[in-house]
């Protein structure tokens, strides 16, 4: 790649699923000081293209299986000089010729500053517009992947631990904790290119996998699906789950069913903070909560109408700082002067910390229901419904109502086989919350819950839904 004219500064764009290349490409393209931009690979060729062009990238890197895509992609953009693919494809440079090389080529005259120079650049989703580029430097991702191995109370055991990598590579929680952070504790990393039920518990046995980074949609496979009582996973000891909440229920039952070897911790963190800020430590058990603060961070919650910091136990916006803070918003000023104030990153999370300083996340700033005045937690609907025997996942946004603002309206997938009305649903909600956290905006059905790559509940496509 330098030899052909790939330089300090300069963006690539890789474009594939998980794959073991995906990780030799990241390394090298960092290595000599070029910035890494990993996008969807789920993207149409209109959306990569924007990306592409977004991030000023001047090579792409796909696998076969999307080349289609990606040539489509390329055609719009102007700053494309090269498609390199993981496999064969004519027009394009095969990833295995920048193998050929006996480091040679590696220039020994690279030198760049850790604070300043990027060396990722990961969007975004956030909650209105289009993603925005997150612009993470060589030290904002490796004090995270430090902080990471001195948090938790939990000793690496360099060459003993397998990763099954199955959390995507484009997404911060895949990339910086499977991907960097396993390798940094000297794991093996076993690559999966997308969530298959039996390729995964396969490959769990059969690479004698010891620790799993997952999300509530593979928690709550690992905790209700039947299949996984036909293995033994009690090779697995340790478990990691992020990007959204889940139930101490869920947590139960998949200790119940791998066995009493299993610690499983809840972390939590944003693209922002490259990304985690939180993590529990070993022996807690208190998974309605986030854990303790990393090293060296710092959160802090304001009121959200007077801006001020309040106390334990009291509501507000959490504010974090610390080393692995991103640099900005790429080329979004306005974006960034908004989400850093003197220093402190406003996340948009709303929550609370309790007299031990652990942290509670209550919601998303711009995702409460507000009926009458008062504020509903989407979540905290959405964990009551999946307790439920016959509901497997659910999401809840508002619903605009003239009378009382608006109204708690639930999306609801049942398990195969089962059964429930609209004013079962209802029912069993209005028994076990406030009245103005009744269901009253109404109930859907639907045979799958919108999430993202990372198992975040996508309310924004459930409301543009019903805006229609």
């Amino acid at each position: 790649m330098f030899l052909q004219g790939f330089k300090k500064g300069d963006v690539i764009t890789i474009f594939s699923p998980n794959c073991p290349e995906f990780g030799v490409m990241y390394l090298a393209v960092t290595a000599i000081g070029g910035v890494v931009s990993a996008v969807n690979p789920l993207y149409t060729p209109d959306e990569l293209a924007h990306a592409l062009n977004h991030s000023e990238s001047s090579l792409l890197v796909t696998s076969h299986a999307f080349i289609g895509v990606a040539k489509k992609a390329a055609d719009q953009c102007p700053n494309i000089k090269e498609i390199i693919v993981f496999g064969q494809e004519d027009r394009c440079r095969p990833f295995d010729s920048l193998l050929d090389d006996d480091m040679s080529a590696f220039p020994a005259n690279v030198t760049f500053d850790p604070k300043e120079d990027m060396a990722a650049l990961p969007y975004s989703s956030g909650t209105t517009g289009l993603p925005k580029g997150v612009m993470l430097s060589h030290y904002s991702i490796l004090a995270n992947v430090e902080q990471l191995s001195t948090t938790g109370g939990v000793e690496y055991r360099p060459g003993e631990e397998t990763i099954i990598g199955i959390l995507p590579f484009f997404h911060i929680y895949g990339q910086v904790v499977t991907l960097l952070s396993g390798l940094f504790r000297g794991a093996t990393i076993v690559t999966l290119p997308k969530f298959d039920t039996k390729l995964y518990l396969d490959s769990i046995v059969n690479h004698k996998a010891s620790y799993l980074h997952i999300v509530p949609p593979i928690m709550l496979f690992l905790a209700k699906h039947p299949m996984v009582d036909q293995y033994d996973l009690s090779g697995v000891d340790s478990a990691l789950i992020g990007a959204a909440p889940i139930g101490k229920e869920a947590v139960a039952k998949v200790e119940e069913r791998i066995g009493p070897q299993l610690m499983i911790r809840q972390g939590f963190g944003m693209t922002e903070m490259s990304p985690v800020t939180h993590i529990m430590v070993k022996g807690d058990t208190q998974f309605d909560k986030c854990g303790a603060l990393l090293a060296n961070t710092e959160s802090k919650f304001i009121d959200l109408e007077t801006g001020d910091a309040v106390g334990p136990g009291v509501e507000g916006e959490m504010c974090v700082r610390g080393p692995q803070m991103m640099k900005g918003y790429f080329k979004n000023k306005a974006a960034t002067d908004e989400t850093i104030v003197d220093g402190w990153l406003h996340t948009g999370d709303v929550g609370y910390y309790d007299d031990q300083g652990h942290m509670v996340i209550t919601d998303r700033l711009k995702e409460l229901i507000k009926v009458k005045g008062y504020q509903v937690a989407p979540a905290e609907l959405e964990a009551l419904l999946v307790t439920h025997p016959a509901i497997q996942d659910a999401a809840v946004i508002g619903k605009p109502d003239e009378r009382v603002g608006e109204q708690p309206r639930a999306y609801v997938a049942l398990k195969p086989d089962k059964h429930m009305t609209e004013a079962e649903v209802q029912e069993f909600v209005s028994g076990k919350v406030a009245s103005y956290k009744h269901l009253t905006g109404g109930v859907e059905f639907r045979s799958n819950i919108p999430r993202s790559p990372s198992g975040k509940i996508l309310r924004k496509e459930l409301k543009q839904e019903l805006y229609k």
